[in-house]
């Protein structure tokens, strides 16, 4: 365990000092949250043995715990791990707050004492030792262990940015490395070395000792536990010498042991020290020397290069790393307990007591809420990383079936308290739905269904823990374990659902009551069915849905595979007919397994859009109605409740929505209040005169005519739910042929049909607007997901896509990700006979068949193997017995080859996404998308869970394969699971988006602030959310001035994307561009563009060069090399840019009219007046047309124009008196003016999105009014977000048009999306 989980509040937190302004911002809560945690940070003094006193900063929230995780990381106190603290020589209890503690204030002076130690304390330390030792090693970041991942940028950077900022720069060296110059990789692969650079000191490797390991003495015996021995070590030091360390109650000593000879008494001198290193710096001057070189080296590391993080990344590439004696590597490899850090000692830990407990505690108010939400995502990443490690366990035979009789695939495991199961279709139980296939994808659903549950959060209704992994081609889905339930038979458990898909159906009143609350936010509609017996049993679930009491009292619900309705456009049902636009699509298309649902981001999108239509149809007919009668409705407000919790959703949405809508809306709503009203009272009708009851009935009449048009279940409401049993084989349905049933199968088709329809177009529409723009296969699925869209629709998409020229790079993008996909599912299936010697031959084998030129790979199959075949025929009888991960002595793998491999390609593309693969091989496929194999390898490693060797691959050797077995270094597995929200800092965040959008920069910041203070306090320090809200604080520092702020957040968000989304993840990406910006703006030049370059680099192995993305970072380049005078290389980049701006954004774009002024401003510094004439001409008609002839933009192009003329005539008439020989001088040099740094700073903003406009507090009126107006109207056009969104909603996607927005207050520009509207009105 490292020590470093608890720098959260001690170092890592840098709003230590704005957590009180965040008191005063809390209070636009509600009123009873003002109550907002006092974390007050005060500094205390800490006297430790051997160490002057010194001062450290402790939060009245901390734990005492955290100051002990804080001392053993500190250089200086790093060595000691037993020892308590005393204050006033009382001693503090490790679990107790600082608030509680009496006594302790600021200067408080705490004491460190020396503790003896036990059993249990000896063998942390040593542990704690080891760790030191190899704390600046990457070797868990390569193997995925313990939460470490790589980050470069301080490689990168050559040091720490914010370091630099003291010393003035170091002369400014900006020749770009060759492998990132424009066109470069078209003709070559690009490298892959430089994707894990290597610093200076990385070369030189410290060691302090040979072998530090327990001795074979031990444990003590007897008569030496009495003396106090603890445990016994044996050390070889750098100068050979062999020292055996007895531990003892008192600390550690020399005693006088050998190999062959057990003598305990101390040696004489003994060296007796408290700590391990204490002696060890005695005995061995090497170790002394290299050690404290080792801390120093490790402690200038920064914090967020060394916390572990929440769930473990993994790195696709690594080198062969040395492998050295780790006595303790092989006790945690062989021991089943998980470490020494159980909460209860000598037990493990009960995962599903934990899991359920947390989600009970109280949620009240904030510090509650807060407390609960950190605890749930505590327990959930130790369980997700337990589970990990126990599914790797089962795939590599490690750990015992519990029902061992039985075949292989059928087998089940329990280790450390999870369950796991191997996704196959075990007793025929998925053979209506697609066997096999139908068992592999329903554990994702399942996922999928317990997301949402949770999402819900319903007091009373519990889910288990879930994770699904696939390792080795496996899927195994590990699960908590319902109290009891191993002790009965499933039939006798089950109080709700069915467990043989409908036969037999069982329901239960409290289920019902729960699930139908969970239901009416998830949109599931309670309906019945007809079990064998003919009777009707009421659900509000779907039928193979399971509610189990455990022996806790815990209402649990599990298989949740249906919890959303069916997809009828991958469903071929008898007599039911789709739309004809699916139709016109090649729909149904029969899927391999019954069990595709659509997606809650659907449900939620067609939920709103037809509430949206339902409200307009009745305001409409209300309109006329008033017309004819004149009259205005005076119908009483009365909330009516089962409404107003419907559509909480679409309230909270509610300010996006326009002024005539709300009107629109409150006169329904109020209408359909009267309506039920008067049904349930009718009593009180009497009262009424004629003329309102007459009002009553037209109004009915109205809501009826909408219910109808929208399909809604109700007349007398709005009532859209479904049911998720519909379209189900197997399920028994009361009334088939009723009026209510048909509207319900309608609505489903309804929504399939709204994902073509709409979803599709909108996620294409969104690609031109360039509001999404996928880098990569994970970012495309994202973008889609989204939207609603199922990833097997990606077939259709592609198809759609490429009619767009625009869209070529999605298009590219789209299709490698199909091909890709394909062959992860053709991988999975070769994975599955493999014999565990063979794996790293089939492996490199099927990626030479996959990437390499060579026609024909050659097998090197490994001899065990041969030497077996032999006896091959004797245990063909034996088969069935056999376990799947029990050597097959088959050799089949080695058949394939590239050309049977493409042709299986093609196959599962057409047959999975309906999608035609053109190319006749994989050669003729890289040439004709113009891809590199380096992105198609870095992709299909991350897919599959590969770790191959980092080294120059050459594909393009046609006689000798790429890759050999020593090139597979590792296989890591595919981890799905659920992410719970910090739901508070959500809020806080969104609020202070919304604040900034309209120019409340100040509250804004504030906000953000406090949503990231409260993001540390859920997710502790290192979390994707965190980066993200760190790049938004260091925009808004850039925009208000503060440049060294914004600098130093900055750093943080690119170290921690490295950390937590990889180091070539397209966020990665963004965060170095970013950087690089504000590295210029602090006037650090060179360190600016080795950051461009690095994200150069990165963008090319990601997404080759013909992106976007890449235009803007070449202008970025482009700029700064034209600020250092490096002109021919800069007009490189600029033209590049020029070209990919024209491609993606239209000819006649503002983009391109800046895109053709930097190349001019470039030409006319080299002297090249012509070429600079053109292209500032093209520049000038651009804004002429967009903006007008009176803008200032078109004005400041055409002064442009007039003086490179002026230039350009000058430089002609010197050349005439030349060749004349007027002129005997020759030519004079050319007066170009450098740009100066400032108006080099202005173009960047300008091409980042980041504007700074003068505007006077008037114009921000105006605007705020204008804004508001607009967003009434583009409400109506978009849907709101939805609120399962993962991510926080960025605010700066790289504002796609915003300089537009701000350049040209004109009508369209503002529109481009409330994004570009925050950065256009900083006031400066």
């Amino acid at each position: 365990m490292t020590t470093d989980e608890n720098l959260t509040e001690n170092e890592v937190s840098p709003q230590k000092e704005k957590t009180e302004k965040g008191d005063e911002c809390n209070s636009c809560k509600n009123d009873q949250e003002v109550v907002f945690i006092q974390d007050l940070g005060f500094n205390v003094k800490v006297a430790a043995p051997g160490v002057e006193p010194f001062d450290i900063q402790v939060s009245s929230m901390e734990l005492v715990q955290e100051i002990h995780q804080l001392l053993m990381d500190r250089e200086d106190t790093c060595h000691r791990t037993c020892f308590s603290l005393q204050l006033e020589g009382t001693t503090l209890d490790n679990f107790a707050e600082l608030k509680t503690v009496e006594g302790l204030k600021e200067g408080s002076l705490i004491k460190v004492v020396e503790e003896p130690y036990t059993m249990r304390e000896a063998r942390i330390h040593v542990r704690h030792v080891r760790d030191l030792l190899k704390s600046v090693e990457p070797i868990d970041a390569y193997n995925g262990a313990d939460g470490a991942s790589l980050s470069f940028l301080n490689t990168v950077t050559a040091g720490d940015i914010m370091e630099k900022r003291r010393v003035r720069s170091d002369p400014v060296d900006c020749t770009p490395p060759d492998f990132i110059m424009p066109g470069y990789s078209n003709e070559k692969d690009l490298p892959l070395l430089p994707l894990h650079p290597v610093s200076k000191e990385q070369g030189s490797k410290l060691q302090c000792l040979k072998v530090l390991t327990p001795s074979g003495w031990n444990p003590p015996p007897g008569h030496r536990k009495l003396h106090g021995d603890l445990l016994y070590l044996q050390v070889v030091t750098m100068e050979d010498k062999h020292y055996h360390i007895t531990a003892s109650t008192r600390g550690f000593y020399v005693n006088n042991c050998t190999e062959e000879e057990f003598n305990p008494k101390p040696q004489n001198p003994s060296y007796l020290s408290h700590s391990l290193i204490e002696l060890l710096n005695q005995v061995s001057s090497t170790f002394k020397r290299n050690f404290s070189q080792l801390q120093k080296r490790r402690t200038s590391r920064h914090p967020y290069e060394r916390v572990p993080t929440p769930y473990q990344v993994y790195s696709w590439v690594g080198p062969q790393l040395e492998h050295n004696i780790d006595a303790i590597r092989a006790e945690d490899a062989f021991s089943s307990k998980l470490g020494y850090e159980e909460h209860i000692p000598g037990q493990t830990r009960d995962w599903n007591e934990e899991l359920q407990t947390t989600r009970e505690l109280p949620r009240k108010n904030l510090p509650e809420r807060l407390l609960r939400e950190r605890a749930i995502f505590k327990v959930h990443s130790d369980f997700v990383s337990a589970a990990t490690r126990g599914a790797m366990a089962v795939i590599d035979g490690n750990v015992m079936a519990i029902n061992p009789g039985e075949e292989a695939k059928m087998q089940m495991f329990i280790w450390n308290n999870i369950f796991f199961s191997l996704g196959f279709d075990v007793k025929d139980h998925y053979k209506d739905l697609g066997g096999d296939a139908a068992a592999y994808v329903a554990p994702r659903n399942d996922l999928q269904g317990v997301k949402v549950y949770n999402a819900v959060d319903l007091e009373g209704l519990f889910t288990l823990g879930t994770v699904v992994l696939d390792y080795r081609g496996y899927r195994v889905t590990a699960q908590s374990i319902i109290p009891g339930i191993l002790e009965r038979e499933q039939e006798q458990s089950v109080v709700y659902g069915s467990i043989d898909f409908g036969k037999t159906i069982v329901t239960h009143s409290k289920y019902l009551d729960l699930l139908q609350k969970a239901g009416n936010q998830l949109k599931i509609l309670p309906h019945k069915v007809v079990n064998e017996k003919g009777e009707e049993v009421e659900l509000c679930s779907s039928v193979e849905c399971k509610g189990i009491i455990g022996n806790d009292g815990r209402h649990y619900i599990l298989d949740l595979l249906r919890t959303f309705p069916p997809d009828v456009n991958f469903l071929k049902i008898e007599g039911v007919d789709l739309s004809k636009e699916a139709t016109a699509l090649g729909f149904p298309i029969e899927h391999r397994h019954k069990l595709s649902c659509l997606r809650q981001e659907l449900i939620d999108a067609f939920v709103e859009s037809r509430y949206m239509m339902f409200i307009k149809c009745a305001a409409v007919q209300l309109q006329q109605l008033t017309v004819k009668k004149q009259i205005t409705p005076e119908i009483p407000q009365i909330e009516k409740k089962e409404e107003k919790e419907d559509n909480e959703k679409e309230k909270g949405e509610g300010e996006k929505k326009g002024m005539e809508e709300d009107e629109a809306k409150r006169i329904v709503e109020s209408m359909t209040d009267s309506i039920t009203r008067n049904d349930t009272s009718s009593s009180i009708g009497t009262g009424f005169s004629g003329e309102k009851q007459e009002m009553e009935d037209s109004t009915k009449e109205i809501v009826k005519k909408a219910a109808n048009a929208v399909g809604s279940l109700k007349d007398t409401e709005f009532d859209i739910r479904f049911n998720p049993d519909v379209f189900s084989p197997g399920v028994v349905h009361p009334e088939p042929t009723g009026e209510a049933y048909k509207k319900q199968c309608q609505l489903v088709k309804d929504a399939a049909d709204f994902l073509l329809t709409v979803q599709i177009p909108a996620f294409i529409r969104d690609c031109l607007d360039h509001n999404t723009a996928p880098m990569d296969g994970q970012t495309l699925a994202d973008a889609i997901h989204n939207r609603g869209i199922n990833i097997r629709y990606l077939g259709k998409i592609t198809g759609m896509i490429q009619k767009v020229p625009q869209l070529e790079y999605v298009h590219r993008i789209a299709c490698t990700e199909l091909v890709l996909r394909a062959v992860k599912h053709i991988f999975t299936q070769y994975l599955q006979g493999l014999d565990m010697l063979s794996i790293a031959c089939a492996v490199s084998h099927f990626l030479n068949c996959l990437l390499s030129s060579c026609t024909n790979p050659s097998v090197t199959v490994p001899d065990q193997i041969n030497s077996k075949k032999r006896s091959r025929n004797k245990s063909k009888n034996n088969k069935n017995k056999q376990s799947p991960l029990a050597p097959s002595d088959s050799v089949t793998w080695a058949d394939l080859s590239p050309k049977s491999l493409w042709a299986q390609i093609k196959k599962e593309c057409k047959a999975y996404f309906d999608w035609e693969l053109q190319p006749e091989s994989g050669e003729a496929f890289v040439t004709q998308f113009s891809i590199t194999k380096t992105m198609l390898m870095r992709s299909f490693c991350m897919k599959t869970g590969i770790q191959i060797l980092i080294r120059e691959y050459n594909f393009e050797d046609k006689n000798k394969q790429t890759f050999s077995d020593e090139d597979i270094v590792n296989m890591y597995p595919i981890v799905k699971h659920i992410s719970p929200r910090a739901t508070d800092a959500y809020n806080f965040y969104t609020t202070g988006q919304s604040k900034i959008q309209q120019g409340f920069l100040k509250d804004g910041y504030e906000l953000i602030s406090e949503a990231l203070n409260l993001l540390n306090n859920v997710y502790g320090a290192m979390h994707p959310e965190i980066a993200q809200c760190l790049r938004m604080l260091a925009r808004l520092n850039y925009i208000m001035g503060d440049h060294v702020e914004a600098l130093s957040c900055q750093q943080k968000a690119v170290l921690m994307s490295e950390r937590v989304n990889g180091l070539g993840h397209p966020y990665t990406i963004t965060e170095y561009t970013h950087l690089a910006l504000y590295c210029f703006a602090n006037t650090q030049v060179s360190t600016s563009l080795k950051l461009l370059y690095r994200a150069r680099y990165l963008a090319l192995m990601v997404c080759g060069e013909n992106h976007p993305e890449v235009a803007l970072i070449d202008s970025n380049i482009g700029l700064i090399l034209h600020a250092v005078g490096e002109y021919d290389i800069s007009l490189k980049f600029l033209e590049k840019a020029l070209a990919l701006n024209q491609r993606f954004h239209g000819a006649k774009t503002l983009k391109v009219a800046v895109s053709y002024h930097l190349v001019a401003r470039t030409q006319s510094c080299m002297g090249d007046f012509r070429s600079a004439l053109a292209n500032e001409k093209e520049t000038f008609t651009i804004y002429k047309t967009q903006l007008g002839e009176e803008h200032e933009k078109t004005k400041e192009s055409g002064e442009c124009l007039r003086h490179l003329t002026q230039q350009a005539v000058v430089l002609q008439k010197k050349m005439n008196d030349i060749y004349q020989g007027k002129s005997k001088t020759g030519l004079p040099p050319i007066q170009i003016q450098p740009p100066s740094m400032g108006s080099v700073l202005d173009m960047l903003n300008i091409i980042n999105g980041i504007l700074f406009v003068q505007i006077s507090q008037q114009d921000i009126e105006n605007f705020k009014k204008e804004y508001d107006i607009r967003q009434q109207t583009k409400s109506e056009t978009d849907k709101p977000e939805s609120s399962e969104k993962a991510d926080l909603k960025e605010i700066d996607t790289d504002n796609k048009e915003a300089e537009a927005a701000a350049e040209s207050k004109t009508e369209e520009s503002v529109t481009a999306a409330p994004a570009a509207v925050m950065e256009d009105i900083p006031v400066s």
